[in-house]
């Protein structure tokens, strides 16, 4: 027999039944939290490199790894990746001359409670 406590389940544990936005209205500094990661994520260019930062072995890539990929130039890269490091999606860490990111899974966490909606959630009618 295990001696080891069951596994908890994320995101069950402080018994909420619905996502954020079901149970109560967004306060202005969630609200103004959650746009900036959204908007961040909003640009093709930066969905894909957190796509590529999140897939990459070992859960981080290094600068020289998201080059690659797109037909824009370096500095292009480096604004965006600047900008998913503001909205708060991506940590980074200089080492030598490159700089390797990584994604901020309390981030991802974030928009994803906020976009989970139960089935039985209620929603408008059309």
């Amino acid at each position: 027999m295990s001696k080891q406590a069951g596994l908890p389940v994320l995101g069950q544990d402080d018994g909420a039944c619905c996502a954020p936005m079901v149970r109560e209205p967004l306060g202005e500094e969630a609200a103004a939290e959650l746009s900036r990661m959204f908007k961040a994520l909003s640009d093709p260019v930066r969905l894909r490199l957190l796509s590529l930062i999140a897939s990459h072995e070992g859960g981080e890539a290094c600068v020289c790894d998201l080059i690659g990929p797109f037909d824009v130039s370096q500095p292009t890269i480096s604004h965006h990746l600047k900008v998913l490091r503001e909205a708060g999606l991506v940590g980074s860490e200089r080492r030598g001359t490159w700089v390797y990111y990584w994604v901020l899974p309390e981030a991802l966490a974030k928009l994803s409670a906020l976009l989970e909606i139960p089935a039985a959630a209620p929603t408008a009618a059309r």
